[in-house]
């Protein structure tokens, strides 16, 4: 047991104590319910920058502390729990919603360069067997996205 200067329990030591005592005496609902009603009383005296702010540092610590990897194994993990709880509708939905917003936020000109980029990248990496070069059909996708994003 951790003792003061005058013989007396430390504060930590005290802490540690009582800690186990609570926990002897309560269950899980007592915590999440304790939890959710400190969550509550936060939420009434901060404002959104407030947890804009704890969030910020929160990413920039766990940047510093994690590498790649990390992030790697919890997108994986994060993926496979969408994929598991959504099902095809999710996916179409989320895509075309990125779709749009997308569509809303660029020119003609951006899709004609992603589409003659993309066109090119795998022109380099595959033969043309007589059929339209896949740089030509980027550059028709892109052209008829326009076309489309004009006429809505």
């Amino acid at each position: 047991m951790a003792r003061n200067n005058n013989g007396k329990m430390s504060r930590e030591e005290a802490g540690r104590l009582g800690g186990e005592a609570t926990a002897k005496n309560h269950d899980r609902e007592f915590y999440q319910e304790i939890g959710r009603k400190g969550g509550e009383a936060t939420s009434k005296s901060h404002d959104k920058e407030f947890y804009q702010e704890i969030g910020r540092k929160g990413g920039e610590s766990t940047s510093e502390s994690h590498g790649k990897e990390f992030y790697q194994e919890i997108g994986q993990k994060g993926g496979e729990s969408t994929s598991e709880s959504h099902g095809q509708e999710f996916y179409e939905n989320i895509g075309r919603k990125g779709g749009e917003a997308t569509s809303n936020s660029h020119d003609r000109e951006f899709y004609q360069e992603i589409g003659q980029k993309g066109g090119e990248a795998r022109n380099r990496n595959d033969g043309n067997d007589g059929k339209m070069s896949r740089e030509e059909a980027g550059r028709k996708g892109g052209q008829a996205r326009a076309r489309q994003r004009r006429n809505s």
